[in-house]
Parts: structure tokens; sequence; C-alpha cells
């Protein structure tokens, strides 16, 4: 029995010894960092897994609904995020830090839930539905901007540079199981089953967060970094975080860098939506599936070897702009060539390429600026100005095709040029984050 246990003791130091190992060589992580390494990285898996098994919930709901209730209903989801990041601000205000982010995601929890019980007690779902296909609309950026806003309070700013790729890798991780879990057991288990578990899941990061809090001190050594005591609130106006955005020209930079981003992407996912307008449904769902194992597998790969490498070697100005800029080329391959197998590697490269690189760098962005501005101001880039982006663009690109009556080419010359704007930006943002001396 002894021997047994001696084996396992060693089997356990060499599998702790090979992630070590792993770790150092992938992403340069320090010895005294593994431990919060990993727990981020198992933050971020069981976050993107619970809403990966929600999102094919949802958007099979809006199958049973017209292009104009679906419009309606994007509209209504900007407005309710506007509301709820200003409820945050008031939440941020008059809650001890210690406990703001483990709330966030048992009040999530328990909404879900609760959306389970309502579907088991009314007949006609149609109302529940909808609030539920907005309300998981609402989570989808809410969620990660609220990890992300507490990965910039746990890791500073040169550790964030070498370590924010690889915990990325968890979002591609999770975004690859979570769908998994659907695909197997949504015929076995139900929808609304499924919602039950998506929201167990979401009680698990609970204590993850509480032992990152612990870690932060006892092993990164942040201490330092902006941090009030834990059993105090943050304070100050509840709406500060709108004024931050709009009277701070660094922040109001990242809002607009966000911006583009959405410009962008909005305008890939409609050209390739027109493009597959000839192919069946079936022949469309699987070119989809194509396209996202391709872009987790590039993410997962990018993250774990590359993202830290690349901010170390060149600097945040070449490492926030080069999906804008690979972007920008490859649209303007795709004004003089528009055919689908372009749109296809441009959506591969601008999901893999944010996931990987540019989400990373983005949320490095935020390691310059004080506590209050990270949780009040940074929910209000995140979220606000990002659907605020959709609708803006999504009109847009309706105005240049159905209004203009311009083709795939025009719209993709269009395109590359905001795309370039994009890459200014971000290379703006980048000399001003270099600059800084912490």
């Amino acid at each position: 029995m002894l021997k047994r246990l001696l084996i396992i003791d060693r089997g356990g130091k060499m599998i702790r010894n090979l992630m070590i190992n792993f770790l150092k060589t992938a992403s340069k992580v320090k010895e005294q960092e593994v431990k919060a390494v990993i727990f981020s990285f198992l933050f971020v898996v069981v976050l993107m897994s619970a809403y990966y098994i929600l999102r094919p919930v949802r958007d099979a709901m809006a199958s049973d609904w017209t292009d104009a209730e679906v419009s309606w209903l994007w509209t209504l989801n900007f407005f309710i995020s506007t509301a709820i990041v200003a409820l945050y601000g008031v939440m941020i205000s008059k809650f001890r830090f210690r406990l703001l982010v483990p709330t966030m995601y048992g009040i999530f929890a328990i909404s879900f839930i609760i959306f389970y019980a309502l579907g088991s007690v009314f007949e006609d779902r149609t109302l529940i539905d909808k609030s539920f296909y907005v309300w998981v609309s609402v989570f989808s950026l809410f969620h990660i901007s609220v990890f992300w806003t507490f990965m910039s309070e746990l890791f500073s700013k040169e550790q964030s540079g070498r370590l924010f790729g690889i915990i990325a890798v968890g979002a591609s991780v999770g975004g690859l199981i979570g769908p998994s879990i659907t695909a197997f057991f949504s015929v076995s288990l139900g929808a609304d089953n499924l919602m039950l578990i998506a929201s167990m899941m979401l009680l698990i990061p609970i204590p993850i967060i509480f032992y990152l809090q612990s870690l932060k001190s006892k092993e990164l050594n942040n201490e330092v970094l902006d941090i009030p005591d834990s059993n105090q609130s943050i304070g100050g106006n509840p709406l500060a975080g709108f004024k931050m955005f709009f009277s701070n020209p660094y922040l109001l930079s990242i809002g607009l860098f966000i911006f583009l981003y959405t410009g962008i992407s909005s305008f890939v996912y409609f050209e390739l939506k027109n493009l597959l307008s000839d192919f069946s449904r079936s022949e469309r769902s699987v070119i989809w599936a194509q396209m996202d194992l391709a872009v987790n597998i590039l993410a997962i790969s990018t993250g774990l070897f590359a993202t830290g490498r690349i901010v170390t070697k060149f600097g945040m100005p070449a490492t926030i702009a080069m999906v804008p800029i690979m972007i920008c080329i490859g649209l303007l391959v795709l004004a003089i060539s528009p055919l689908l197998g372009v749109v296809m590697v441009l959506q591969i490269i601008r999901r893999a390429g944010n996931y990987a690189v540019t989400r990373p760098a983005r949320e490095m962005l935020f390691t310059l600026v004080n506590q209050e501005t990270r949780f009040k101001a940074k929910p209000v880039i995140d979220i606000v100005a990002y659907r605020g982006g959709d609708m803006l663009t999504a009109w847009l690109f309706t105005g240049l095709t159905q209004g203009l009556g311009l083709g795939l080419a025009a719209v993709a010359a269009v395109g590359a040029g905001i795309a370039s704007l994009w890459a200014l930006v971000g290379i703006y943002l980048g000399k001003w984050f270099d600059r800084y001396e912490s």
C-alpha cells in the first residue's frame, strides 16, 4: 500500500514538473506564477464552456422568429446592456471589493436557473424565450469583460505581456468543450437541462476567484498594485464609468479600437453570409463548423507559443496592429478577387487573431489605469461601445449594399479603409502603452 502511495506521489510530482516546464517553454511563465496561470486558465475555460453551452440554445430560438423580430431584440440588447453597465457601476460603488466579482457570476448563475424554472411553468414561452435570448447576449460580453478586469487586477503590466496570451487560450478551449457538450447531449438531455448545467458551471469560478485573490500577494507579489482593503468597496460615483470614458483620451481610443473591430467583424460576417446564400443549410453548417475548428486550433497554438513572444520581441504597437493590418491586406485582396475562399480565410484570421493576439493585447492596455477605472469604465467600453458598434456598422453595411447597391468588391474596399484606421488606432494605443513607466 505504502509503495503504491509513493508511486502515485512520484507520478504527481512528475506531472507537475512537466506542466511547469511546458508553461515555462510555451510562455515564459515563472515558477511562482504557475498556480495563478493554471487557475486563471481553468477560470476562463469554465466561463466560456458555460457560454458556449448557452449560445446554441439561444441561437436555436432565433429560427422561430422573423428578421425584424431579431433586429428589434438586438436593438433592445443595446439599451439593456447600457442599463446593466450603469447598475454594475452602482454595485462597484457599494459592494466590498473581495465579493464584487464572485457576486456577478453568482447573479448570472441564479438568473439562468430562474429562466429554467419559468420555462417549465409557462406553456406559452415566447416572451420567456425572447427575454432569454437578450439576456444571453448581455452575458456574452459582460462575463468575459469582468474576467479580464479581474485579470488586470491580478497581474502586473510586465506579467500581463507574458501571461495573457496563454490564459486567453482557455477561452478557445472552452469554445471547444461547450459546443461538444451541446452537440452530444442536447437530444438526450434537452435544451432546458443544458441551461441548468451551464448555470451550475457558472458557480465553479467563485472559489477559484477567492483562491486567485490569495495568490496575488502570497506568490505573485502584486500587493503593491492599486488595491483597496478587500473588505472595502471601491466607492465613488456609480455612473463615473461613463464620465471617465468620454473625458479620457486613452479610454476613448480603446473604445474607438473596439468600435472599428466590430465594424470589420460585421463587414466580414455579412460578406460571408451573402456568399453562402447559394448553399443549402446543411452545407452552410459544415462550412461554419470547419471554420470554427480552424479558428480554435489556430488560436490555441498561437496563444500557447507565440503571443507572449510577439509582445516581448516586437512591443505593443506591432502586436495590437498585427491583425488589423492582416485584415486590411486580406480585404484588398478580396476587392480584387471576391471569392468565397478569401472571405473564409479572412474570417478565420479575424477570429483566431482576436482570441490569441488582439484580445490579450487589448486587455493589457487596462493594466495602465487605476482600479476604479478598470471596474467602472471598462464595462462601458467592452459592452456599450461594442453593442453600439454592432448596431451602427450593421446599418452601414446594409446602406452600402441595399441602399447604394455596392457589390462585394466595393464593400471590401470600404472595409479595407476601416481596417487601416483600426490599425492606426492600435499603433497609437501600443505606443502609449510602451511609453508608460510602471
